[in-house]
Formats: structure tokens, C-alpha cells, sequence
């Protein structure tokens, strides 16, 4: 099929995909247009959908504490240490580290990340999981960071580094995972020292300024040819050299404890810290992002019950079919724990 022909054919699609989501100036031709970036359709998509999201915040904010509240509008992210009580947590965390259950493996550079979903399985088999992620603290955060009253999606997550004879992992490189607020959490099964690839934020850098605003605009005039590739398929790198002149401070390396709970804005430029040696993290991890321009909070199916714990396996299942056309990178590495090397 002629270029011009499949141009056509997709333009309805490439068109209704700017009231979604997607990011990839690569992939559609109008958002990765500079004629309408220098128009300011990719700052104006971000304008829009920062303010919704400052809009369904407003509406949660009575499910957060003050404090949790307070920091996470200041900072973009919220650290919460010994989330749990000791006992408490050392039971939850020796029940999931010694459960096996089947993994999906990603490599990138040096790094391999291992999810295992929590699934209605888990749930059953380690009832205190599924205490922990409804208690009323960790719900209303999940909930105000992403900005909806929706169901994440929930994983134990393990991140060995360091594998020999690799290059270097690109999500050590600071970045916005897309162009509008999203959430991501982490709760944390093991220590994280400083040199041993911590969860890295640019304080104050989930905020839109004029600032940001400029810099996204010019990034978005070059794209895509002119920037890496990931910040072309929509996940803009930030070089830390670039940070004071978008009146932004230097990124804070979150050195953790085990059962401390961190809940971000990943829309704010944030990394993976290197690691100085061979190093196994291990954490529940939370992943939430809606259609960043829905002015509602609520009404999502896929938080039903009976529907949300199963999701990651149906997603899994649908790319494993679909691979051919459109990729796989979760490999399927059959049953292992969490801690398995």
C-alpha cells in the first residue's frame, strides 16, 4: 500500500488519538507535526490535561491526609516509612517473597525487571496483600496521585542490575513518563541504599510552569528526529544540567528502608538511580493512567470487582496473541519468588 494511501486510510485514527493518552510523535503524524507543535498542540494537550488533573485532585482530596496531601502537592511524590507495623509487615513480606507464581522478564540495558501480577490467585493465598492495598491511606493516595478513583494495576516487581556485558539501563536517565500526570507506587520489600538504584524525582517537577512550558515546545518542534528515542515515542529525557534553568532543583535519591511506601507523579521527571554493583530490589509496585482528558473521576469498568485483579493476565495473554504484529517484550519465564536470581 502507497504511503499517501495509508496516511489517508489512518487519519481518522491518528485524529481521534489526540483526545486520548497518546504520546508518540514517531508514531502519529499530528502529534508529531511541527507546524502544529509550533502552533502549540503538544503544550496545549498537556495545559488541558494538567488542569484536568489539578480538577479531579480538587474533588479526591478529601480521601488523603493533610500531611500525605501536603507533600505530594509540593514535591510530586510522597514517602511514607515503616508503613506498616513490624510484624505486621515482616509476615506480608515473608508470605510474598516465598510464594512462587508465574513471571513475566524484561531487559533493558543492564537491568532485568521481573512483575508477577497480583492476581485473585495472590489475593486468597496471602490475604494480609490484600488488606494492605485497601486500607484507607494506600487507597486515597493511589487514588489523589492518579487523579481518578480507579483500581492500578499491581504487581510484585523485582529489579536485578547489573547483568554482565550489557549496556546501560535506560531508565536511569531522568524522564517524564509522558506528557500528563500519571501514578506509580512503590512499596518496598527490601532496604534500597543510595548507590543501590533508588527511586530518583525532581522535586516540584510535576508541576506545569511557563517554564516547562517553553522547554516542552521546543523539545516538541524537533521531535522526532532531533531528540532520543524514547522521547520521541512521547517520554521526554531531561538532562540534569537542564534542570536549574527550568527552575528546578537537583533530583533527590530516595534511600528507603523496607515497608516504606513511596507514591509519585511520574509525569514529573524522575529516574532509577545507578547501582554500583549487583543489586536485587524487590517491592508491590502500582501502576494507574486513565484518558488524561476524562473531567470525571470515577466511572471505570475495569476497577469492577471480579475484573481488576484479573486485568494484567487478560494483557499479558492479548500481546502474547498479538506479538507478531505488534511486539512482546514481557517474556514469559514460567513459575518463580519474587528474590529468585
Amino acid at each position: 500500500m502507497k504511503p499517501l494511501v495509508r496516511h489517508m486510510i489512518a487519519a481518522p485514527w491518528h485524529l481521534l488519538q489526540l483526545a486520548t493518552g497518546a504520546k508518540s510523535f514517531r508514531d502519529n503524524p499530528l502529534i508529531g507535526s511541527k507546524w502544529l507543535n509550533g502552533k502549540g498542540l503538544h503544550v496545549g494537550r498537556m495545559a488541558l490535561a494538567h488542569r484536568l488533573a489539578w480538577a479531579r485532585r480538587a474533588r479526591l482530596r478529601h480521601l488523603v491526609a493533610a500531611e500525605d496531601r501536603i507533600q505530594f502537592d509540593a514535591q510530586g511524590y510522597v514517602a511514607l516509612p515503616d508503613f506498616l507495623g513490624p510484624a505486621q509487615f515482616e509476615a506480608l513480606r515473608r508470605a510474598v517473597l516465598d510464594r512462587p507464581a508465574p513471571a513475566r522478564e524484561m531487559l533493558q540495558g543492564d537491568t532485568i525487571t521481573r512483575r508477577i501480577a497480583i492476581d485473585e490467585a495472590m489475593l486468597r493465598a496471602i490475604p494480609a496483600l490484600g488488606a494492605l492495598i485497601a486500607t484507607p491511606r494506600w487507597r486515597g493516595l493511589m487514588h489523589y496521585v492518579a487523579s481518578y478513583a480507579s483500581e492500578p494495576l499491581y504487581y510484585i516487581q523485582t529489579i536485578l542490575s547489573h547483568r554482565a556485558d550489557a549496556p546501560p539501563d535506560p531508565q536511569e536517565a531522568l524522564h517524564a513518563d509522558t506528557f500528563h500526570p500519571t501514578m506509580k507506587a512503590w512499596f518496598f520489600l527490601t532496604d534500597v541504599a543510595a548507590d543501590e538504584g533508588p527511586f530518583t524525582y525532581v522535586p516540584g517537577s510535576h508541576r506545569l510552569t511557563p517554564q516547562r512550558i517553553a522547554w516542552e515546545k521546543a523539545r516538541s518542534l524537533i521531535a522526532p528526529e532531533g531528540v532520543d528515542h524514547l522521547s520521541a515515542r512521547g517520554s521526554m529525557r531531561v538532562d540534569a544540567a537542564e534542570l536549574p534553568g527550568l527552575g528546578l532543583p537537583p533530583p533527590v535519591a530516595l534511600a528507603v528502608k523496607a515497608n516504606t511506601l513511596v507514591v509519585a507523579d511520574t509525569g514529573g521527571f524522575h529516574a532509577r538511580g545507578p547501582s554500583l554493583r549487583p543489586t536485587t530490589r524487590i517491592e508491590i509496585w502500582a501502576y494507574g493512567r486513565r484518558n488524561p482528558f476524562y473531567p470525571w473521576t470515577g466511572l471505570d469498568p475495569l476497577s469492577w470487582r471480579g475484573l481488576a485483579h484479573r486485568r494484567v493476565g487478560l494483557m499479558w495473554a492479548a500481546r502474547d496473541r498479538l506479538a507478531r504484529w505488534i511486539g512482546q517484550p514481557w517474556n514469559d519465564v514460567g513459575a518463580k519468588r519474587p528474590g529468585d536470581i
